[in-house]
Parts: structure tokens; C-alpha cells; sequence
């Protein structure tokens, strides 16, 4: 959701999340991001392997799009008409509704993200740490072993990924926009849909690219399970605790360096956050332009119009 709230889950969201919070080994299980597609859809198939974790980001999906839209529109609008500059709205504006939002779909993303990496349950192909058997289940442990608060797990690296991600997509979005209007100068005023197809595709994937290292720290500090303690087998390989979103991105420059420590996974999330951003804005256009042809007749709520 883009990160943003709308989080459904697909394929390569799989294969990012695995990419990001797979355990450091030498050799890794997966390489990039075709492998590890190949990698998951041979050993795990395709409904709990590929498409592990869809429940609760379906669950999480319409309750946050319906907040982070609502938010975004009506900060926009308002900030707009107080004379505010359009970048500053439009950036306020994806902020503020990924904050209202986070409330709801945070905790569809923690069990998302758990669902995503374990894969199955009873896998013997991958060790996440955790053995879900289903999203109630997940659901059902998490509250048990560690409180209710574990649903918010990660909730302050989510929000630093997300809420630039929104600002930064929506910046871009808004620009692009603009431009692409003066670009065609059709007799309408607006975009075709290719172009704006295109406009919404990259702005999501340069919000996603810019984002990655903060995404891979929301992955890795919601996935990993409890500090091990010390009295923990010494036969079982050692995974770094992070204790903060700081931590983790300074130890993994330190270990991993810029592209397989901040940007691991890169590839899959620049190629989600540019599609599902592409289908975003589509749906999100038509939604304004329906919006403003009901206010241009005067049908409900704008007014008493003939139906």
C-alpha cells in the first residue's frame, strides 16, 4: 500500500517478504527474486506457499482503503481551499491518511507479513519461526503468547515506511499529473488511460524504491520472533535481534551492505508498489470523476437534482 492500506496480497509480495526476512546464511535459500518464486512455488505450491497471508490482507484491505481515501481527500480539499500549496495538501494529505488508516491495517499486516513468511504450516521448506495453522489461528497465538499489543508489532517502522511512501506517491502522482495534461491538452481537460495508467505506475514504484530499506526493517522487526535466550541450543544457527528500526538498519549496512542489507527485495516491491499503484490511481480518477459529475447534476448527497 503501497504500502499504504491497501494490502492485498499477491505472488510477488510473497516473494519480496521471503527476500527481505529469509535468516542470514551462507548460501542464502533465496537468491533474487525470480528464484525465489521458482524456489516457493516447487517445494510450497501456490495457495499456501505463493499466496500465504491473503486473509488478513483481505480482512485489512477495504476498512483501510475507505479511511486512508476519506482522510486524503478531505485534508487535500481543505488545505487547498485555505490557500495552502498544492504539494504541501497533497503530501499533508497521503500523511495524515496513512496515520488515520494505520490503526486498522497494521494488525492484518503483522499476521500478513508472519502468514507470508512461514508459508505453510508444517513447512519443512523454510523455518520462520512460526507454525500458523490458519489466520485465526495466527491470531489466536499472537494474543495468547504475547498480548494483544503484538498486533501493532513493528507499528512505528510501518508507519515511517508507509507514511512517506503515501506522501512521496501521492507528490509524485499529482506532478506527473499535471504535466501529463499539459502533455496531451485534450478537449476534456484529462488523461488518457494509458498515461494515467503510467503516471500512477511510477509514481508508486519511485515512492517504493525510495522506501525499501525502511520496508525491510517494517518485515524483519514484525516477523522475528522473541529474543532467544541465552540458555538457547548452541547448536542453533544465531539470528540478530533487532531492537529498533535504527539498529536494524545500521547492522544490516554493517553486515550486508546498501544492496543485499537496505535494499534486499527491491526488485519485487518496486514491481508491486508500481502495479498496484497504477490500478490505485485508475480506480481513484474514475472515482473523482464520477464524484464531480454527480455535484455537476445535482444528484444526492450534492444536491436535489432529478435522478
Amino acid at each position: 500500500m503501497m504500502s499504504h492500506p491497501i494490502h492485498p496480497t499477491s505472488t510477488v509480495d510473497t516473494v519480496k517478504t521471503r527476500l527481505q526476512g529469509q535468516p542470514s546464511a551462507n548460501p542464502l535459500k533465496y537468491h533474487n527474486m525470480f528464484h525465489a518464486y521458482g524456489t516457493i512455488l516447487r517445494e510450497e505450491g501456490v495457495a499456501r506457499g505463493l499466496y500465504g497471508g491473503v486473509g488478513p490482507a483481505m480482512a485489512g484491505s477495504l476498512p483501510g482503503t475507505t479511511l486512508y481515501f476519506g482522510t486524503y481527500e478531505f485534508t487535500k480539499r481543505t488545505l487547498t481551499s485555505a490557500g495552502c500549496p498544492d504539494t504541501i495538501a497533497h503530501l499533508a494529505g497521503g500523511s495524515l491518511g496513512d496515520f488515520v488508516a494505520s490503526f486498522v491495517y497494521v494488525p492484518s499486516e503483522v499476521l500478513k507479513t508472519r502468514m507470508q513468511l512461514q508459508g505453510r504450516y508444517n513447512n519443512p521448506s523454510f523455518i520462520s519461526g512460526y507454525n500458523y495453522k490458519s489466520t485465526r489461528h495466527a491470531l489466536e497465538m499472537i494474543v495468547k503468547h504475547d498480548g494483544a499489543g503484538a498486533l501493532y508489532q513493528g507499528y512505528r517502522a510501518t508507519l515511517l515506511r508507509d507514511v512517506p511512501f503515501s506522501a512521496l506517491q501521492f507528490a509524485f502522482y499529482e506532478k506527473f499529473k499535471l504535466e501529463a495534461k499539459r502533455w496531451e491538452a485534450r478537449p476534456d481537460g484529462q488523461m488518457s488511460l494509458p498515461v494515467e495508467t503510467a503516471c500512477g505506475a511510477v509514481a508508486g514504484g519511485l515512492a517504493g524504491f525510495l522506501t525499501t530499506p525502511l520496508d525491510v526493517m517494517k518485515t524483519l522487526l514484525q516477523t522475528q520472533v522473541k529474543k532467544p535466550s541465552s540458555s538457547a541450543s548452541s547448536g542453533a544457527v544465531a539470528q540478530k535481534y533487532y531492537v529498533g528500526i535504527w539498529d536494524g538498519l545500521k547492522w544490516n549496512l554493517k553486515h550486508h551492505g546498501v544492496i543485499s542489507g537496505l535494499f534486499r527485495g527491491v526488485g519485487p516491491r518496486v514491481f508491486w508498489t508500481a502495479l498496484q499503484s497504477a490500478i490505485m490511481f485508475v480506480f481513484y480518477e474514475q472515482a473523482l470523476h464520477l464524484q464531480d459529475n454527480m455535484r455537476h447534476l445535482g444528484h444526492w448527497p450534492y444536491g436535489s437534482g432529478s435522478a
